[in-house]
């Protein structure tokens, strides 16, 4: 019986062969995906990461709540003489420190991605190559979106009163949202330069604490001495930090709109290229 059955496989394997690869001549390929279904992939994947693993969303929840009370019951009386007078210049600049702070867990995804040899199955597949990194960037921005709702709506609850009203705010925070998606190229090189997650956060915090705090996100810049006012009024979490607060106080400061927009171009032409070099070579 056995032998019988074999007999008879082997006599239909060639047909069945045959029959196999005229069906796959005779049918159209698939179209390969465009860059932008491909890019909305993977940051749908990031986005999946969040939700099997929620506890990602403590660093854009719990932390800034924490630095706004902080900051504003510890400081606020000795630097504008209330809290309440306080949180109306220090709530915007708070809300850029903790969303840029958070961008350096962009790179610390993609080491780790890295390491469990996830790109390489990437790289396999015939889609545009920077789709990859840009769905990082893409599912990164909820995040940055999050910590931003969650800012204002505690905010609110302090005595934040936004002048600028619903547009004015929207405005601040997809300017903030543009700035983050270049500044978050910086990450992604880290990531794929570095050998750990550990020595990504390092070097990354090596960056962002001082860039962040030497600004003007809680102080006036006028009252530090000359040298260090020539350093915070070029930097560019200054200006960023100064369009975010003049659109939601319902002004339009045009100089530091075009300062903000003209680093994050800078920033997406430097690094861009550059992360995209190193992960071709990776």
């Amino acid at each position: 019986m056995s032998t019988a059955t074999s007999t008879e496989n082997k006599e239909l394997s060639p047909v069945s062969t045959e029959s196999l690869a005229a069906l796959l001549v005779t049918r159209e390929r698939p179209p390969r995906p465009s860059a932008l279904s491909t890019s909305l992939t993977f940051g749908w994947r990031a986005i999946l990461k969040i939700k099997h693993v929620p506890e990602q969303l403590f660093d854009v929840t719990a932390f800034p709540i924490m630095n706004l009370l902080m900051f504003t019951y510890l400081f606020g009386g000795a630097l504008a003489g209330s809290p309440s007078d306080y949180i109306q210049f220090v709530l915007p600049g708070i809300l850029v420190m903790s969303v840029v702070m958070i961008t350096m867990y962009t790179g610390v995804s993609v080491n780790v991605d890295i390491e469990k040899g996830v790109f390489d199955r990437f790289r396999s597949l015939p889609i545009w190559r920077p789709s990859a990194m840009v769905g990082y960037l893409l599912g990164d921005a909820l995040r940055y979106t999050i910590a931003s709702v969650v800012m204002l709506s505690v905010g609110l609850l302090l005595g934040y009163r936004p002048d600028g009203g619903f547009v004015g705010v929207v405005a601040g925070i997809a300017l903030l949202l543009l700035f983050s998606f270049a500044f978050s190229w910086i990450w992604t090189m880290f990531g794929l330069m570095l050998r750990t997650e550990k020595s990504v956060m390092s070097v990354s915090m090596m960056v962002i604490f001082p860039l962040t705090f030497l600004s003007n996100v809680f102080v006036d810049p006028k009252t530090m001495p000359g040298w260090l006012q020539a350093f915070v009024n070029n930097s560019p979490i200054t200006h960023l930090a100064s369009a975010v607060r003049g659109l939601m106080a319902g002004d339009w400061p045009g100089v530091e709109i075009a300062w903000t927009l003209g680093w994050a171009g800078v920033l997406l032409l430097v690094f861009g290229p550059v992360t995209m070099r190193l992960y071709n070579r990776k």
